[in-house]
């Protein structure tokens, strides 16, 4: 097994990381603190070519694949970023896969250009407040009228919305107790957010508090048939085909932030000192730290396995799973032992940990929990009863 990047490969890396240094902790706290989506940061970006990574090349994108994708996200997190620069462009690095696979080429002509060049700001509605994981029971209805559908409900947790002209949103076109399996009936369509008939509210939130998660109220909202992803009532099945990879995604965030601690933590072990020796001296300081290297690392391997097996076709929901729970847990691991390591100035925000420690705690809960990851190889790998 290679475990060695193509040249091609490391050079991504480089060049995003070499870009994403140009916008320091210092601009990241500023924009968390003013609630400020980081416009600069995500023009830098597109200038740069990086959102259309694995958009294909006739879309003008650069048709690579998962592996590219969550390298660039891994280094845009480990710039000291983290989620707030993550989630500012990670719709547009691979949330548009199902149109890209199931859409039409009317659809894709007319929204996937303009998501490469960074002209298009699109968010996702699936998330609604009584459905929750359970996406079969989502209660936002497109029922068909003239030539298009006219969409009514509520959506929950949708990032980027009020910067977002568009949204990839799932709705209920045949109600739930009128098909034969629960995954049937739900429609996917790439729209316009008609604030006329959208009203977004935003959510006070723990951090990531650039990007902006919010509320949706939809009333009324007309979508035309063109709109539509793929074939009405296929929608649930369109989404699976990006679950996989958006998982290895979050997972190549995750350590993109425990890296970014880590390398906080290390700095100040060795600056700091207290009793006429630096901190990091100090087994009960250094141990911690090399062990979450050490987690690190492994979890890395992890995700390389899943991304490899994903972009040679092979089924990986065993490695994409493990990924995102490895990765998830060993990044928060980091950011805590870097705050820790900061004793009380960890808790203040002038060394950045803080903000670390809150958006590494959200990866053990978005896209999906740490304790569904293990409903999922419970039942999927080792075959046990279904537990939920």
């Amino acid at each position: 097994m290679d475990f060695e990047l193509t040249e091609d490969q490391r050079t991504i890396r480089k060049a995003v990381a070499e870009l994403a240094a140009r916008f320091d902790d210092d601009y990241w706290r500023e924009h968390d603190e003013s609630k400020t989506f980081p416009e600069a940061f995500y023009r830098a970006l597109a200038d740069g070519g990086w959102l259309g990574v694995t958009i294909p090349a006739e879309y003008g994108g650069h048709g690579l694949g998962i592996t590219e994708a969550s390298l660039i996200l891994e280094e845009v997190a480990a710039s000291g970023g983290a989620m707030n620069a993550a989630s500012s462009i990670h719709m547009s690095i691979f949330g548009m896969h199902p149109v890209v696979v199931h859409g039409s080429e009317d659809l894709k002509s007319r929204t996937l250009p303009r998501i490469a060049d960074g002209g298009l700001h699109v968010c996702f509605g699936v998330t609604e407040p009584e459905a929750g994981l359970d996406t079969t029971r989502i209660r936002t209805f497109a029922r068909r009228e003239g030539g298009g559908y006219v969409v009514d409900g509520r959506k929950v947790w949708i990032s980027k919305a009020v910067e977002s002209e568009k949204i990839l949103l799932l709705t209920r076109t045949t109600p739930l107790d009128q098909v034969k399996k629960r995954t049937d009936g739900l429609t996917l369509f790439l729209t316009d957010l008609d604030r006329g008939h959208v009203e977004i509210r935003p959510i006070r939130k723990m951090g990531r508090n650039a990007v902006t998660s919010n509320e949706l109220f939809i009333d009324g909202l007309r979508i035309p048939e063109r709109d539509r992803v793929g074939e009405e009532g296929r929608g649930f099945h369109y989404l699976l085909d990006g679950l996989n990879p958006e998982r290895m995604l979050i997972a190549a965030e995750a350590l993109g932030i425990g890296r970014a601690a880590l390398r906080r933590a290390v700095r100040y072990g060795n600056e700091r000192e207290v009793f006429g020796r630096p901190i990091g001296m100090n087994q009960g300081l250094q141990f911690p730290l090399a062990d979450s290297l050490a987690r690190l690392d492994a979890a890395e391997l992890a995700l390389r396995k899943a991304t490899w097996t994903y972009d040679r076709g092979l089924p990986c929901g065993r490695e994409a799973n493990t990924a995102k729970y490895l990765c998830a847990d060993a990044g928060f691991q980091a950011a805590d032992r870097a705050l820790q390591t900061h004793g009380g100035m960890g808790y203040s925000e002038e060394y950045h940990v803080a903000r670390y420690f809150r958006e590494a705690r959200l990866m053990k809960i978005a896209p999906v929990s740490q304790e569904m990851v293990l409903n999922y190889l419970g039942e999927h790998v080792l075959g046990l009863p279904r537990s939920y």
